[in-house]
């Protein structure tokens, strides 16, 4: 069909009369994200067009994060003096939802001992952050991955599948404090906004909540009242109390029995000097659980454990974290019904608290119930893509129910992740015995034997990696060595009779008298 007259091209349609002409009775488009919809275009689009082809956007200068707005009809002038060249563009109907990820912060401490501070700071951030809905945030497991010093912006936000990246460095030095962050744009690495903060140690919390308010702003997040309310929470008043709480953090998520042992003094630390803190007795409760379940079942420990947990909820009753870690005391000693109800109001307060969803699942593959645990683990997938703990697990409980085709692909998804993160952190322990399950699941004998003696020889008494040893040679049809891991992890404190009895790996030995012996010694 032949045109009567020049092309007239609009983005959207012909501004109505409320928006046409310029000046302060014209309708104004106040963000990023209004701009981008007028023109039916990504936010990136738009911010490249407005460096590289002059797109009329107006910002308020005496703003630090320089609010934009832009008027239709200028909007509209300039489209049309660019309409040939930029209509090639195709439209993007509907934007991806926004993701980041937070990167450790660098230490630029003279001492350079600081970086289980700087881990911190990160951390929170981390947590303040995915409390927003609508926010994807890269769990703190992938994120810290990335430690180098050498960071490609778009390499790294690429292999995180997030589209912004909040990097910083801290210097602290006595009682002064500087903090610098920035933000970026992952696709193309051009910064969205920076900022330094001077300050003295005892405002870190005001610092944290800044950060994670402005980065709430620079992405045009709309917070509810909760969420902005949540993002100021202040878990301690006492700056030193916090300090050893990163501390505890810091070694309790090396995994290892000496990494707990002072994870657990820590956190004993920082509830001597505000023993209000519920975080840290929630910290305190994880170590203990962690202990029971795998170096030493004492009633003992089982109480400590049961004890941190409760005084956690009962400090803060509105903390996902407390209740989880209740939730795991709890299932110590198959209170299944409190346990249950504990996961349930963690992830009612926060349905993305990827440890609720993942310990919860735990436990009901312990208790019995692979469909349980298969939702469960679908959702700790969801909330933390990147981790390679929940496809390999899953992929277990897919083979109890029958869907092997499910686990084949979980399988090989959680392979795939496992080998990133051994390739940055070769010393995990954890990582190498995972993924040699999936590998010895999968028909990759010779590398699944070779990964699991790997990770034996590295930590040879840890009772939860002897136990998943036993595990590996049981489905690489070496009994015999397999009973002799198990009695291992037996007596030096691996008792979790749920997981022997349950455990599907294990099936080709339930029939062995050794087998039966290590049962009824559970």
């Amino acid at each position: 069909m032949g045109e009567s007259g020049p092309r007239k091209v609009i983005p959207i349609s012909e501004p109505s009369p409320a928006s046409a002409g310029f000046g302060p009775a014209a309708k104004r488009l106040d963000s990023w994200k209004e701009i981008a919809a007028y023109l039916r275009r990504g936010t990136r689009t738009v911010q490249r067009w407005e460096r590289e082809q002059g797109l009329p956007v107006h910002r308020l200068r005496h703003d630090k994060l320089g609010s934009v707005y832009a008027y239709p009809s200028e909007l509209d002038a300039w489209w049309e003096a660019r309409a040939t060249e930029l209509e090639q563009e195709a439209p993007l109907p509907e934007q991806p939802e926004p993701s980041i990820a937070v990167l450790p912060f660098f230490d630029m401490s003279r001492e350079k001992d600081q970086e289980y501070f700087c881990e911190g700071i990160a951390e929170e951030i981390i947590m303040a952050l995915s409390r927003i809905q609508g926010l994807r945030v890269a769990s703190r497991t992938s994120a810290f991955r990335f430690k180098a010093e050498a960071r490609d912006v778009r390499e790294v936000g690429h292999r995180l599948r997030v589209r912004t990246l909040l990097e910083g460095s801290v210097r602290k030095s006595d009682d002064n404090l500087r903090v610098t962050v920035q933000l970026s744009d992952a696709e193309n690495g051009y910064q969205l906004w920076a900022e330094r903060y001077d300050r003295e140690v005892q405002d870190i919390f005001a610092i944290q909540e800044e950060i994670a308010g402005s980065v709430a702003q620079a992405l045009e997040l709309r917070l509810t009242p909760k969420e902005r309310a949540a993002l100021g929470g202040v878990p301690t008043k006492n700056v030193k109390a916090y300090d050893y709480y990163l501390r505890g953090r810091k070694f309790y998520y090396g995994y290892g029995p000496q990494d707990i042992g002072f994870a657990k003094q820590l956190f004993t630390q920082a509830i001597e000097l505000d023993p209000a803190y519920a975080l840290a007795y929630a910290g305190l409760a994880d170590c203990w659980s962690y202990i029971y379940l795998n170096f030493e079942r004492s009633e003992a420990a089982r109480q400590e454990a049961d004890r941190a947990g409760a005084r956690a909820v009962e400090l803060d009753p509105t903390s996902a974290q407390a209740h989880a870690s209740r939730a795991v005391a709890l299932s110590l000693t198959a209170r299944n019904e409190a346990a249950e109800e504990a996961f349930e109001t963690a992830l009612r307060l926060d349905a993305n608290l990827f440890e609720a969803h993942y310990f919860y699942a735990r436990h009901s593959f312990a208790s019995g119930q692979p469909e349980k645990a298969v939702r469960l683990y679908e959702e700790a997938m969801r909330v933390r893509p990147e981790d390679y703990q929940s496809p390999l697990l899953v992929a277990q409980s897919y083979d109890d129910l029958g869907r092997p085709e499910d686990a084949r692909a979980a399988r090989e998804k959680g392979l795939e992740l496992a080998e990133q993160h051994v390739s940055l952190n070769p010393g995990d322990v954890r990582a190498l015995y995972m993924a040699a399950n999936g590998m010895a699941a999968l028909g990759q004998r010779q590398r699944a034997r070779q990964w699991a003696e790997r990770a034996a020889a590295l930590r040879p008494d840890d009772p939860m990696l002897l136990y998943n040893v036993g595990c590996i040679y049981s489905l690489l049809g070496c009994v015999e060595e397999a009973l002799t891991c198990l009695e291992k992890a037996f007596r030096l404190g691996l008792r979790h009779k749920g997981w022997y009895q349950h455990d599907s790996n294990l099936a080709p030995l339930r029939q062995h008298p050794r087998f039966q012996e290590l049962m009824r010694q559970l």
